[in-house]
């Protein structure tokens, strides 16, 4: 069985964390920095996958009407 330490628990009826601007005054319990909140995710898997799944699809479909 696997030990797991509960101290860190967030009500999710409750308002998230503002964003945290003094790590030092706040070091036991920090809110989100500002670029985990503000960054922009243009480099995720999104843009890839937006490309990548209909390219297999078209490949696998293909494949299987040359091998039908």
């Amino acid at each position: 069985m696997e030990t797991t330490d509960q101290q860190h628990h967030e009500d999710p009826n409750q308002a998230p964390k503002p964003i945290e601007h003094d790590y030092a005054a706040h070091e036991n319990d920090p809110g989100p920095s500002p670029q985990a909140v503000e960054e922009d995710n243009d480099k995720g898997a999104g843009p890839v996958m937006k490309w990548a799944i209909p390219i297999i699809v078209i490949v696998l479909i293909i494949v299987w009407w040359f091998l039908k």
